[in-house]
């Protein structure tokens, strides 16, 4: 993965180069292990967001809140990261299953 730099004068100071998106193996990524997931954070201060990984595959975005974990697919507060992030496994999975019909359907019509 490509480390990404921005070098915005609106919010940074002159000069400066801020890393975004590090990667999960960056020494420096703020890395949460979540039985076969791992949650990297990315930026934020309430909500913190975390990118969710399974294996290498980015599966999106994890918010942690104060009271509660969410993942902006469903509307449910989840009282652990865990929960979240097997939500959204389970959302992209269904997504894709969708997909892979609508395009054979496709295929069959043309």
């Amino acid at each position: 993965m490509t480390q990404l730099t921005i070098n915005d004068s609106t919010c940074l100071p002159e000069g400066s180069t801020h890393k975004i998106l590090l990667p999960p193996t960056d020494p420096n990524a703020d890395v949460l292990e979540v039985s076969g997931y791992r949650l990297v954070y990315h930026n934020g201060a309430c909500p913190r967001v975390y990118r969710a990984y399974k294996g290498d595959s980015m599966l999106g975005l994890v918010f942690e809140h104060l009271t509660h974990w969410s993942n902006a697919v469903d509307n449910i507060r989840h009282q652990e990261p865990l929960s979240a992030a097997i939500t959204l496994d389970e959302f992209m999975q269904a997504a894709g299953v969708i997909r892979k019909a609508k395009e054979e359907q496709l295929g069959a019509v043309a």
